[in-house]
């Protein structure tokens, strides 16, 4: 199957180093989602702050690290705590994905979420990434992923990347990557 639309190049193209750098979300309980994106995933806490004025009200901070970075993830309950979250049927965001270096890292995500029972919603080995899908305590999706080597990504007769899906990902598999 081809895209519907090929590539196509800007015609002012950004930068081609340009990455996304964080996510900063709304959360409910600032305690909650520290104990799974640090206890369970295992992010660092870079700073932290409680009843921080911000948009009118006051809230907590958190923010989180993976070896050092200013911050990766950001939460904050500026009206949202103890909120609900958000419905199906509404626009936003779908899922972040966080992109582990090695497939052994994706493996020892995996293992820290089986430790506590942390149910997998989806396991997908697609040709170009090996992800897991679970939802946070804020129902907010996160993608755990490993991209495969890109010489190995399919690709159309005119080398465009193909539509991609993927099929089971075999967890227990991917825990030999810890052996």
């Amino acid at each position: 199957m081809s895209p519907l639309v090929p590539r196509q190049a800007a015609p002012d193209p950004v930068d081609p180093g340009v990455r996304l750098g964080h996510v900063h979300l709304r959360t409910a309980d600032i305690d909650r989602i520290r104990d799974f994106y640090v206890d369970v995933l295992g992010f660092d806490v870079i700073s932290e702050f409680r009843d921080v004025p911000g948009w009118g009200t006051t809230g907590d901070l958190l923010f989180l690290s993976a070896g050092g970075y200013h911050h990766h993830f950001s939460f904050n309950t500026w009206k949202s705590r103890d909120g609900e979250p958000m419905p199906d049927g509404h626009t936003g965001l779908h899922h972040i994905a966080v992109a582990y270096p090695t497939r052994r890292a994706l493996a020892d995500a995996y293992r820290r979420l089986k430790a506590i029972d942390w149910p997998i919603r989806q396991a997908e080995a697609y040709p170009t990434h090996d992800a897991l899908y679970v939802i946070d305590p804020d129902g907010n999706t996160l993608e755990l992923m490993w991209d495969k080597p890109e010489a190995d990504w399919p690709r159309t007769p005119e080398g465009h990347q193909a539509l991609v899906f993927g099929e089971d990902l075999d967890l227990d598999e991917l825990l030999t990557e810890l052996d």
